[in-house]
């Protein structure tokens, strides 16, 4: 049975041609000016496992939750997996998902990844909005 060996959210991220999976900038919390807020281009990042006798059609789906648990949007796909050449007992499968996360207020957001039918990852964020700073002021002199 296919399993989540990590989940994460980062800067970026791509797999090179020799397969190698790279990734910059890994993060679990994000400081916003204002709420509420847009966090453009985060990549979610997924490593599946899996054996030849996943080879199939399988449902990935995300679900993105806010603080107080409201479903701020959610995806489903298609996973294709080919059988692997004889003799291979183990696959890797990642998933890159470049998102745009809407964010409306403050605390522990989750992103849900599904994989037919059963939540098999949560990857949180936790999220803050800046807190604006005293104003420091020059005394005003009178004569």
């Amino acid at each position: 049975m296919m399993h989540v060996t990590f989940a994460l959210f980062a800067d970026a991220a791509n797999l090179s041609q020799e397969g190698k999976l790279n990734i910059l900038g890994v993060f679990d919390a994000l400081q916003v000016g204002s709420l509420p807020s847009l966090h453009p281009r985060a990549t979610l990042v997924v490593h599946l496992k899996g054996s030849p006798a996943d080879a199939g059609s399988h449902r990935v789906q995300l679900q993105w939750m806010s603080p107080s648990g409201a479903e701020l949007w959610s995806s489903e796909g298609e996973l294709g997996v080919q059988a692997p050449p004889s003799g291979v007992t183990e696959m890797d499968f990642p998933l890159l998902a470049q998102l745009d996360l809407p964010l409306d207020a403050s605390g522990r957001y989750v992103m849900r990844l599904g994989l037919d039918g059963e939540t098999r990852a949560e990857v949180p964020i936790q999220v803050r909005a800046t807190i604006p700073g005293p104003v420091s002021r020059a005394p005003i002199l009178m004569s």
